[in-house]
């Protein structure tokens, strides 16, 4: 007996079942189906962010609750939206307590928004922020909800300290015991040395260096100057403070807890200046130790938010486009076993999205790179002017190109605003968005920016947004 053909072929579109003949469905029943949604853009509308403080200073007592509940409610009162309910919050920190294990539905539940609105925690290090903002611009793309919040927050002043290995299996013996005898027991297993906490680490742990230590490497290994460093800090502080003193933050920051403005910004500082302190990175290599406290950012507090929408959602609340999250796109480099750098990720990550949409690095008319340090900057720089790198690790038959530093980082970044990890990326969005819709005003055409962001663990998240004239 011959078995019967059931697969799918283009003679037969769809696989049977049993040999039984299937017949097509009828006019009626396919017209009475759901049609397919159609995509959405989504739009960065609206941004808000504390004013970023260094670790130990005045946030010294504010959990990372606190902190983002106060991003939320700036927000929440500027755009107009207290008491709605809104399709998702997604948030996260990287240095968080135990106890703030749902921590963005708990500022949602503190904030003005309706309580019926979802939180999601995300954690990707420094990339938390541009994480959370692809999670909801893809949700509001699918069509799965109209509007969002994205953002992120931390506090190394809020850190969690942990106890020692010892103490935390003995206090759990001590939880699970059920008589005297057996807690007595449990608590004759403790030695002195247990007692001693546990501070927060900050190396990699598949390494034992910190991120400095591993930055200190790469920018040996491209040969950046600490000239060069101290200038990229330098201009950073001094955007940064025209910025500030142009009333640009002015419906982006809502001053906290006493503080009106980002505590690290140094103004007045200088190349020269810069060029008098001491290396605290590198100064076990051979070569010259060249990074600095001054081009490298700070444990800083800070929370930030954004809110996306779709074109509908914004007009029907009388908020403006400031730009569409375009497209996004996260990598990540082998810094254990591999020859790349820790804090690598962003040159890879960005020639893949531009390449994917069909645009070159000389066609942004606005670069955000995320300053971790002063040589983060300059090498990802260095890496898409370098043909080799270019052909050999990015596959490419020509370099990405050099980039007109009079389109980087043009409101100051990390450096003099200072690096709550998780809070970084909705920090960048929001400027640069705004930014975006104002030159694409001013000029009467489309505007393009690039974001990119550097993580710990070898990652980073990159992104496309674009401003139009018209609101």
């Amino acid at each position: 007996m011959t078995a019967q053909n059931t697969a799918a072929s283009p003679q037969n579109p769809r696989p049977e079942s049993g040999g039984a003949e299937v017949s097509a469905p009828s006019e009626a029943t396919t017209s009475n189906r759901p049609q397919p949604r159609q995509q959405q853009t989504a739009w960065v509308v609206a941004g808000n962010r504390t004013p970023f403080a260094r670790s130990g200073g005045p946030y010294a007592n504010t959990s990372v609750q606190e902190l983002f509940t106060a991003a939320l409610d700036g927000l929440v009162a500027r755009t107009g939206i207290a008491g709605q309910r809104l399709g998702a919050v997604a948030g996260g920190a990287v240095l968080k307590q135990p106890k703030a294990f749902n921590l963005v539905r708990e500022p949602v539940l503190g904030s003005a928004l309706d309580p019926h609105t979802p939180g999601v925690d995300v954690q990707q290090a420094c990339a938390t922020g541009m994480e959370t903002t692809s999670l909801i611009a893809n949700k509001i793309r699918c069509g799965q909800i109209e509007v969002g919040i994205a953002g992120g927050v931390d506090s190394a002043s809020d850190a969690p300290i942990v106890v020692g290995e010892g103490l935390r299996k003995v206090l759990l013996k001590l939880n699970r015991a059920k008589s005297p005898k057996d807690k007595l027991m449990a608590l004759s297993k403790l030695r002195p040395a247990d007692l001693a906490p546990v501070a927060p680490g900050v190396a990699e742990p598949r390494t034992g260096l910190s991120m400095g230590e591993h930055q200190a490497i790469t920018t040996a290994r491209w040969g950046i100057t600490r000239e060069a460093q101290d200038e990229i800090a330098a201009n950073s502080h001094h955007n940064l403070a025209k910025t500030w003193d142009s009333g640009f933050f002015d419906d982006l920051v809502t001053p906290f807890r006493g503080v009106t403005k980002d505590t690290n910004l140094r103004p007045d500082t200088s190349a020269e200046k810069l060029a008098g302190l001491s290396p605290v990175f590198g100064k076990s290599l051979e070569a010259e130790a060249t990074m600095t406290a001054g081009n490298s950012t700070p444990l800083t507090d800070g929370a930030s938010a954004i809110l996306i929408a779709t074109e509908q959602w914004a007009t029907e609340h009388k908020l403006p486009l400031l730009a569409e999250v375009v497209d996004t796109e996260s990598a990540a480099v082998d810094f254990v076993d591999g020859e790349e750098g820790l804090l690598m990720a962003p040159a890879y990550a960005a020639p893949r999205l531009l390449a994917r949409n069909g645009l070159t690095l000389q066609d942004i008319d606005l670069v955000e790179i995320h300053e971790a340090f002063a040589s983060t900057v300059l090498t990802i720089l260095a890496a898409w002017e370098d043909a080799e790198f270019c052909r050999d690790r990015l596959g490419l038959d020509e370099p990405v190109g050099a980039l007109d530093r009079t389109r980087l980082n043009v409101h100051g970044s990390s450096l003099a605003a200072g690096h709550p990890f998780a809070a970084t990326g909705t920090r960048i969005v929001a400027t640069l968005s705004k930014e975006l819709k104002a030159r694409a005003v001013a000029q009467n055409r489309p505007v393009t920016g690039l974001i990119s962001v550097c993580a710990a663990g070898g990652q980073g998240a990159v992104a496309l947004l674009r401003a139009y004239p018209q609101s």
